[in-house]
């Protein structure tokens, strides 16, 4: 279990309230007193009963409700926002099958079905779906009992059932053209053992900064022109300064391993090939912008990275890397791990500050900024977790070795995932500027034998479509406005045996899915869009159909509360660009 949460006057809340006997669970009590009598503790607290396999019963909301002293309408609305949370439900052993489209692409749903049909006879499991689990390395890909399994296939599935789990990617040795600057210990070191990560390198720039000062850290990091590696792209160097020019008692760095997006794991590789990598980025970050805490974000589905996160964090403070006076110096930085609950939305870093502090994951409005208030309403670092990997690097060489990298306008090297039909999937770190035919050829091992490559959905679920014709352009932080998106790095390539109208529907049924429901653009546009997608997929598409899709993508994109709506837009636009003959064979027009 991660460290307890800081204790706030919401526990004497319920003396308040003499005229109602306070509800009591014995487990609830348990939990309370680890993660702490208030707010902040509902989702690690509901959490555990999903990870026991307890059912969150009316009873036992209301003792996390008067336990953390929370408004029962506050705990249930938590209960019922996150996917992994399943109130009044009990099953020993649950199955999730993921319905992402890497893993639609190679057979989910038939898999899906076979497993119903093979539990049908036995109480002890339940079967249901769940959106992309961030295993597009082994689809088609499940969480069996909470752990990663696959790939998995109909001709295994009895295997499955008694235990086998199957095998994650491993990061193969460099390829010709690589440069991996995060990915630079992976495979190399035991990502177990501080002493392996040690003796790699880990916390030599930590060491160096802590005999400087902040503003050294703060201007390297500037002058690399490092951007968010999430997605977003916003210059790295620029938000830290907003939180370092912020006077406050209390600041933050939280680490964003809400890797949700279809097609990505770059993250979870990570995460669990070197966290030290990450806690010395996050430490840096930290003694850039004056903060003493540090959170780890980590998507509920990634137990394997959670658990060796905490492991590393409690190694970190046993070498004294991590802690109180680091190293001897007079900076002190203490770090716990906060796993989410099945959420999309948690991405997004308002949801997820919302999602820390014990309530539903929906995005905050704009401005004030996380920079000034972020967590409990303090200044807060909020970086993705290549983002800060990426920053010990930096601070060893220099500015301007990662400067010099990359491209014109994208300085520096980016981690992609790449799935689909291509020959092997990958996780690769290259230069900015690769062409989506090289990371095909070069990294992907080519297209598989007798396919022929047809289109490639880049940047995620919430990326551009691309035809042949854009094979050859640069993948850059600009290169979205001639069609190609980098987004958080995702590559899903496709043959000609997929109709770009099937994969749009897989990815607007995500959509559609993960929507929090806060904004009714979003709420409603997305899921009609959806249900059109659907009748068209059957042959029943209309005339009206495409003028129709264009103007909802035209809507969410212009009237959205946030980043998921108005990406949603992004999809639906692109495959009627440049797949409309797909659109047209099934009768939408």
């Amino acid at each position: 279990m991660s460290a307890s949460l800081p204790v706030n006057d919401a526990s004497d809340r319920q003396e308040a309230q003499p005229y109602r006997r306070r509800r009591t669970d014995a487990t609830v009590e348990l939990l309370a007193d680890h993660y702490g009598r208030n707010s902040l503790a509902v989702l690690p607290m509901l959490r555990e009963f999903e990870c026991r396999g307890l059912p969150l019963t009316k009873l036992a909301l209301g003792a996390v409700a008067d336990a953390t002293g929370t408004p029962d309408s506050l705990v249930a609305g938590v209960a019922s926002f996150y996917s992994m949370l399943q109130p009044a439900e009990r099953f020993q052993k649950q199955i999730r099958i993921c319905d992402g489209p890497i893993c639609s692409l190679h057979g989910a749903e038939a898999i899906r079905s076979d497993l119903q049909e093979a539990v049908a006879a036995t109480t002890d499991w339940c079967v249901k779906r769940t959106s992309c689990l961030g295993l597009c390395d082994r689809s088609p890909a499940a969480l069996v009992a909470g752990e990663a399994c696959g790939p998995i296939e109909s001709s295994n599935l009895s295997e499955l059932l008694e235990g086998r789990r199957g095998k994650p990617l491993c990061p193969r040795k460099p390829c010709v053209g690589e440069l991996r600057v995060a990915m630079a210990r992976l495979g190399v070191i035991d990502p177990n053992s501080i002493y392996s990560a040690l003796e790699a390198g880990a916390y030599q720039a930590l060491e160096t900064a802590l005999h400087g000062n902040s503003k050294s850290i703060l201007d390297a990091v500037d002058a690399s022109g490092l951007s968010g590696r999430g997605g977003a792209g916003f210059p790295t160097g620029k938000k830290w300064r907003m939180v370092a020019e912020t006077e406050a008692k209390r600041k933050f760095v939280v680490c964003n391993g809400d890797e949700s997006e279809p097609g990505a794991f770059k993250d979870r590789v990570l995460l669990e090939s070197d966290p030290h990598l990450v806690l010395e980025g996050m430490a840096l970050a930290a003694l850039a912008v004056g903060a003493a805490e540090g959170i780890v974000y980590i998507r509920g589905e990634y137990q394997e990275a959670a658990r060796r996160m905490e492991r590393a964090i409690e190694q970190a403070e046993a070498a004294n890397w991590l802690g109180q006076a680091i190293s001897g110096s007079k900076f002190s930085f203490r770090v716990r791990v906060h796993c989410g609950a099945g959420a999309y939305i948690c991405g997004e870093e308002t949801a997820l500050l919302e999602s820390l502090e014990g309530r539903r994951g929906e995005p905050r409005l704009r401005p004030p900024y996380p920079t000034t208030h972020g967590y409990l309403g303090s200044p807060t670092v909020v970086n993705n977790v290549e983002t800060l990997a990426t920053i010990p690097a930096i601070l060893n060489k220099g500015a301007d070795w990662f400067r010099r990298l990359g491209s014109r306008g994208s300085p520096g090297v980016k981690m992609f995932s790449l799935t689909g039909h291509v020959s092997q999937p990958a996780v690769f770190e290259v230069p900015l500027g690769i062409t989506v035919r090289r990371a095909i050829e070069q990294f992907g091992r080519g297209m598989q034998k007798g396919s022929r490559f047809k289109m490639a959905l880049t940047g995620g679920a919430a990326g551009l479509f691309i035809s042949e014709e854009l094979l050859d352009e640069p993948i850059t932080y600009q290169s979205y406005r001639r069609g190609v998106s980098l987004g958080s790095g995702v590559l899903m390539v496709f043959d000609a045996t997929v109709s770009a109208v099937t994969v749009l529907e897989w990815v607007l049924r995500f959509f559609a899915r993960e929507s929090c429901g806060k904004c009714t653009p979003c709420r409603e546009g997305v899921y009609a869009a959806h249900r059109t997608l659907q009748r068209i997929v059957t042959g029943q598409g209309r005339t009206g159909d495409l003028a129709w899709l264009k103007k909802t993508a035209s809507m969410l994109r212009a009237t959205s509360f946030c980043g998921l709506g108005q990406s949603a837009a992004w999809p639906i636009e692109s495959a009627i660009r440049y797949f409309s003959k797909d659109f047209n064979h099934c009768g939408a027009h």
